[in-house]
């Protein structure tokens, strides 16, 4: 009854708020996105959209049918992927997004892997924190993300994307040799009141995570150094001049001078793949399945 270009057109809109912004998202023109909702309208028998000052937005209607569309289509983004699955090799650009910590330990193997199994496959890469990368995603200028979510601050995903748990690793506090606390086998938070802290910059995962953990023992954390690799934060800690959290992955290799202590309780952090699950393509396919049996 409704066809799929209809419903993707109607589907846009309700995610990004506008004609306009769906027709970018699209790529096609706003006349040509008005056009499919007006068709839309008449086989549906309901006003879909409504005035809003000088935009538009759903009606009761309209809300009901967009998510309706949104399930269709993933099923008709999955459909499509199975079926190039079987008829032609993983060809063409795959824009990956992901945590500094992602790329060193988890991407070298997966990529030298897929340019083996798949050379026509061509991947870019772009570091970055979940927080920046997460909107590039929705917007369609990356593909897949590597991106992180701690224990006590679980990574809020909007609607419209995928996920999949790749792996979840110990969470440990970096401190100087020197440290009173430095060989102690393992510490709370409390225990670590007075210390400044160093980390990602504020809104990332690390950052937030950090700044929530102290707050829910009652310190207010202070927070001078924010850097956004895990080895420079190594640096600051090494001569002493704050603390870290770090995950296993980002440990290696141990710069001198530096412990790593485990906390109690225990904090850990997962790292996810995540991508939109209306743009489930071969080569986002190939490289989560790569990911996954690291």
């Amino acid at each position: 009854m409704f066809g799929v270009d209809r419903l993707r057109a109607l589907a846009a809109v309700a995610q990004h708020g506008s004609i306009a912004r769906a027709a970018r998202m699209l790529h096609v023109t706003p006349s040509g996105v008005s056009q499919q909702l007006a068709k839309l309208e008449r086989e549906a028998g309901h006003p879909l959209l409504e005035p809003d000052g000088r935009t538009v937005r759903l009606t009761h209607a309209g809300r009901l049918l967009a998510d309706h569309a949104a399930r269709v289509l993933t099923q008709v983004a999955a459909a499509e992927a199975d079926l190039a699955d079987l008829h032609r090799e993983v060809v063409g650009p795959l824009r990956i997004g992901a945590v500094g910590s992602a790329i060193r330990e988890l991407l070298p193997e997966a990529l030298a892997e897929l340019a083996h199994t798949h050379p026509r496959l061509s991947p870019t890469v772009r570091d970055g924190e979940g927080v920046h990368l997460v909107p590039e995603l929705r917007q369609d200028r990356l593909d897949l993300l590597v991106i992180e979510s701690w224990s006590n601050r679980p990574m809020f995903l909007p609607e419209g994307l995928s996920q999949r748990s790749l792996l979840s690793e110990e969470v440990r506090v970096a401190l100087s040799e020197r440290h009173p606390l430095a060989d102690w086998e393992e510490v709370t938070l409390p225990e670590l009141a007075d210390n400044r802290w160093t980390s990602c910059a504020p809104g990332t995962e690390p950052y937030e995570a950090l700044v929530q953990a102290l707050r829910s023992c009652g310190i207010e954390p202070e927070v001078p150094y924010t850097l956004a690799e895990y080895p420079s934060q190594l640096a600051l800690v090494t001569a002493g001049l704050a603390a870290a959290l770090v995950p296993a992955m980002a440990q290696r290799p141990a710069p001198p001078g530096v412990r790593f202590v485990r906390l109690r309780p225990e904090l850990r952090r997962e790292v996810r793949a995540v991508w939109r699950t209306d743009a489930t393509s071969p080569p986002v396919r190939a490289c989560i399945e790569t990911l996954g049996v690291r």
